[in-house]
């Protein structure tokens, strides 16, 4: 224990420390002990998290409950898939959100709706401390009145708290209840939320969820309300969605030894990875990797947001005696503010992954699968004058598991 927590005792009769956070330690770093501190924060975070609501069933949808028969039919027979992802949009009046909104909606042929991208996956944070109404038709609805594509979407931690930053409550009196009723109501409808702006939702099973589609899985998790770092399983919310996670994910094994080899894209808010403004989430990781390593399976990617920039990294991952190359990517640029600071990218090895890309800036992930290759290109947009332009762009071969 570090010099500056021996000193005093509190009046419950835990020590006095001389600053808030108990990593903050005066000894040399010789003598620290590793970890000390992220392990405490981490202690302390998973005693403060809120209740995951219960899951419809196997809590799984078809392309078929988002788009219709017609549509997934049509998808389905050009042999490719593309869909949008970001997160971290919510902004009432927010340009930068506006202007991603428009270049996503460039994308869309309308002449040809079975090529254009099948639908937006919203990687969380979609409201900012406003979980009401009101705060949804401002920071969702409004901002996104004229991008044609349905929209499905895991919760960020925003989207789950009951408390905003002065103390105020955010105007849901259980977690995720606006999420919910905007997300998860029964059967495919517009909302009351919408107000004038015309919008159809999809009725997802729960805040986690399957999505099955042509050539795709999407595995889309609930990371809880803290700020760091993200939890999809600890003592205080239980173990459920972890076992749900392993049990789907043992059934996409199972498939595929049927012979449906499909991508697999697992979607998370708080990024396992991350050299920005907010942290990895370690323990998340090893949670996410038993329920892999239990399955036998292993994402072709994984896709998070939560710190508000762009980065991607390599993971290399042991499957099946060699080795898989599997890109995470941080798509935290969806018009929310941007992070304070975001490392560059060098393209250096760190462990068990490398750095490759990094952007402070704007814009969106378009991904495109086939049955030979998952494709992945983010395009930057200028909070200046909504522009877009390519910036970074990677590929997995399903074939190797390798990038190309």
């Amino acid at each position: 224990m570090a010099k500056t927590m021996r000193k005093g005792k509190a009046g419950g009769g835990a020590p006095v420390l001389r600053f808030a956070h108990p990593f903050f330690t005066d000894l040399p770093p010789a003598e620290r002990q590793p970890f000390l501190g992220a392990r405490r924060m981490t202690e302390h975070v998973e005693v403060h998290l809120e209740p995951i609501p219960r899951v419809s069933g196997e809590s799984k949808m078809t392309l078929a409950d988002v788009v219709g028969r017609d549509g997934a039919a049509a998808i389905a027979g050009e042999g490719a898939i593309s869909f949008h992802a970001i997160g971290d949009t919510g902004h009432e009046n927010g340009q930068a959100q506006e202007y991603v909104a428009e270049a996503m909606t460039a994308d869309f042929d309308i002449s040809h709706p079975e090529r254009s991208p099948a639908f937006f996956l919203h990687l969380g944070d979609v409201d900012y401390y406003d979980n009401t109404d009101r705060g949804y038709h401002a920071q969702f609805y409004v901002p996104y009145k004229t991008y044609p594509g349905k929209i499905v979407a895991i919760p960020g931690n925003h989207d789950g708290e009951l408390f905003k930053f002065d103390g105020k409550p955010t105007g849901q009196s259980k977690t995720l209840e606006a999420f919910q009723k905007n997300f998860c109501q029964k059967g495919a409808a517009t909302t009351i939320t919408s107000g004038t702006v015309l919008r159809q939702m999809v009725s997802q099973p729960g805040v986690y969820w399957r999505l099955s589609a042509p050539l795709i899985d999407i595995v889309g998790l609930y990371s809880n309300v803290a700020e760091n770092p993200g939890f999809i399983r600890s003592p205080q919310i239980g173990d459920v969605q972890k076992r749900w996670l392993t049990r789907t994910l043992r059934k996409i094994k199972s498939e595929r030894a049927a012979g449906t080899r499909r991508a697999l894209v697992v979607a998370v808010h708080h990024p396992p990875i991350s050299h920005g403004s907010h942290s990895s989430s370690a323990d998340m990781l090893v949670d996410i990797d038993d329920s892999c390593t239990t399955a036998g399976i292993q994402p072709d990617a994984l896709l998070a947001a939560h710190s508000h920039d762009y980065q991607r990294f390599t993971r290399f991952v042991p499957a099946g005696g060699g080795r898989m190359e599997v890109p995470y990517l941080v798509v935290g640029s969806g018009g929310r503010g941007l992070s304070t600071k975001v490392a560059v990218a060098t393209g250096q090895v760190q462990g068990d992954h490398r750095y490759d890309k990094s952007l402070r800036g704007y814009g969106y992930l378009l991904v495109s699968v086939t049955p030979q290759k998952l494709d992945m290109r983010f395009f930057q947009v200028d909070e200046k004058d909504g522009k877009k332009k390519a910036f970074d762009q990677v590929s997995v071969v399903l074939a190797t598991n390798k990038l190309g």
